[in-house]
């Protein structure tokens, strides 16, 4: 049998599968359908200093082999967080990581400063690249400079694990990852949302009310893993892939390109049991193929 434990910066999983934030609510709402503490890691829903509403309905759309969302952040803020989730999944034998965002420089300071104290979570995922909000979470994520200045913030009170997450829409990823890189990032996940639309024809109006939201599922994938392609050629820390992932042989996709651990979203949707089998399917393709160690597939392209 295989090896399945990876490194995120000082961050050990148990295994590289992950569930990726918005998808996986807190991880407690899936644990009637698995064994949640199977998996190396749960990315648990958006988190930002303040309570938001989210955008107003309709806010989510299917697309051919997608999935639309403009959801836009809807949380009760990082004390409701801190007083009334934390207890709730402190305690299971997984990595829990909390994806902040914000509107402003001083909001994700904020908001990191909350979770910093919090001894059982290890890690946090910076989200510089969420198209859903007009206050300028995507400006941030779309220039290396922006990139640069939300990163080099939050590392000055954030010590432990921070992962930066990538926006798609940009010209270059490769020059953002190296931004964040020298700013003190751990990891970097990608991608995020790619930014789409849906119209009604018979209304001859747009599917979703804020117009724009994020596309992912199978649709995106082949752009994800070309982005964790150039971007492991690009910086030296370890790259989180996610974008359309539904299965094992899509993980060792992702894992060949360079990724060294990934994250299951909007597939949980389809299958709450996908992550797991994921994890079977990585030590069963580990043992037909025959490597030791899961690790070593990352950046393994021929």
């Amino acid at each position: 049998m295989a090896e399945l434990k990876v490194n995120i910066g000082n961050l050990e999983l148990k295994n590289p599968v992950m569930t990726a934030s918005g998808t996986f609510g807190y991880g407690i709402e899936y644990s009637d359908f698995i064994n949640i503490e199977r998996l190396g890691g749960i990315f648990v829903k958006g988190t930002t200093a303040e309570h938001r509403e989210g955008n107003n309905y309709p806010r989510l759309a299917e697309t051919p082999s997608g999935m639309l969302n403009a959801v836009g952040l809807q949380n009760k803020g990082a004390d409701y967080f801190v007083e009334k989730i934390y207890p709730e999944i402190r305690d299971y034998d997984t990595h829990m990581i909390v994806n902040v965002s914000g509107s402003s420089i001083e909001s994700y300071v904020e908001c990191a400063e909350k979770i910093v104290q919090l001894d059982k979570i290890p890690a946090i995922e910076l989200n510089i690249s969420c198209p859903n909000v007009k206050e300028g979470g995507m400006a941030f994520g779309v220039t290396c400079q922006g990139a640069a200045e939300v990163v080099k913030a939050v590392r000055k009170v954030y010590p432990k694990v921070l992962i930066v997450k990538l926006s798609p829409n940009v010209t270059d990823i490769a020059e953002i990852a190296k931004a964040v890189e020298a700013e003190g990032a751990d990891s970097v996940s990608l991608i995020n949302t790619l930014l789409g639309m849906a119209i009604n024809p018979e209304t001859r109006k747009p599917v979703l009310s804020t117009i724009t939201g994020g596309l992912s599922g199978p649709a995106v994938k082949p752009v994800a893993l070309r982005m964790v392609w150039q971007t492991y050629k690009a910086v030296k820390i370890p790259i989180i892939g996610l974008g359309g992932i539904s299965d094992w042989r899509d993980a060792v996709e992702f894992m060949l390109a360079g990724a060294t651990a990934i994250q299951v979203g909007t597939y949980n949707f389809i299958d709450p049991t996908a992550s797991i089998r994921i994890i079977d399917g990585l030590n069963d393709y580990c043992d037909r193929h025959g490597f030791n160690s899961v690790s070593e597939l990352t950046g393994a392209l021929l």
